[in-house]
């Protein structure tokens, strides 16, 4: 990234070569950080945040759930926020932000400082590839998701992407775009960034919370699935289910919805019915065509 683009780092906006941590920093050694992702869309009144609300609720959710507790509240981050998108000239694209220690900690697991707070703003690129979702394919990864009782899979920790990073990896070695991760129990999880979906009998399918991350696209697609009359039930899924479906896509905050066009040696309709009316109803919701969903957009004007 040019030096030109800044970062609100702990309250002050500093070029982005210089958002940095020492190595040996508890975040980075120990794989303490959390962190949050979530889109912005321009908007005829400007640029807006899609469910920011919804975003920061799970940060402070995560850093509860880990013992940890943030340098800074909900205001003053919503307040960052819009500061790095002003003084980033930020159109569409995406807001990441990271909360970690950044102290040194070589010994010491446990630390009682707050967390520091780093906020990026990212523009649209062609590696991002933002709003040009496009047929992808998906194996089941050799490896299984991680299980709650180990650590709280409900918490967006950077740590819990090593078990995504296997999962991508071996499906990238087999050929495919994403791995899907069964739990230890035998069920559907998820993908290593993406929530999933499958549609049976006509009704869209997508496992419970308890075992995955509470995505916020997965609960966008749910909300407006009911919305527009599309019957949707969270229930555990069987790896048989993922064999018989009718259709499968994936939700995650960059591309809200990817039809899957390849599952294992099977060929898919990509999208099928269901899956081309909800990535409709979501381009119109993103592109502000549909006043239902107002509300989940916040302006960073």
């Amino acid at each position: 990234m040019s030096n030109e683009r800044k970062v609100w780092l702990n309250g002050e906006l500093i070029p982005w070569q210089q958002a940095t941590v020492p190595l040996l920093s508890h975040g980075f050694s120990r794989g303490s950080a959390i962190f949050e992702v979530f889109g912005t869309h321009v908007s005829p009144n400007g640029v807006m945040a899609f469910r920011m609300d919804e975003h920061l609720k799970r940060l402070e959710r995560s850093a509860r759930l880990l013992g940890m507790e943030l340098a800074y509240s909900t205001d003053t981050i919503v307040q960052g926020v819009i500061e790095t998108v002003r003084a980033n000239n930020l159109g569409r694209g995406l807001i990441k932000i990271l909360a970690y220690w950044g102290e040194e900690a070589i010994i010491q697991l446990v630390l009682d400082s707050k967390l520091d707070v780093a906020i990026f703003a990212i523009p649209d690129s062609e590696e991002l590839g933002l709003d040009r979702a496009k047929p992808i394919s998906a194996c089941l990864s050799k490896w299984r998701k991680i299980h709650p009782e180990t650590v709280p899979v409900g918490a967006k920790a950077c740590s819990n992407y090593l078990n995504g990073y296997l999962a991508r990896r071996d499906a990238y070695e087999r050929g495919y775009d994403v791995g899907i991760l069964l739990g230890t129990d035998g069920f559907l999880a998820e993908g290593s960034i993406e929530s999933v979906f499958i549609v049976q009998g006509g009704v869209l399918k997508t496992p419970p919370l308890g075992r995955i991350l509470s995505g916020i696209t997965r609960l966008s697609v749910l909300q407006a699935s009911q919305a527009v009359g599309i019957p949707v039930s969270e229930e555990p899924i069987l790896r048989e289910d993922l064999f018989e479906a009718e259709e499968i896509f994936t939700t995650h905050s960059g591309i809200k919805v990817s039809p899957v066009a390849r599952f294992e040696d099977r060929e898919l309709e990509a999208p099928g019915p269901i899956t081309r009316q909800l990535m409709e109803l979501m381009d119109d919701i993103t592109n502000f065509r549909d006043d239902r969903f107002q509300h989940w957009f916040q302006p960073l004007n």
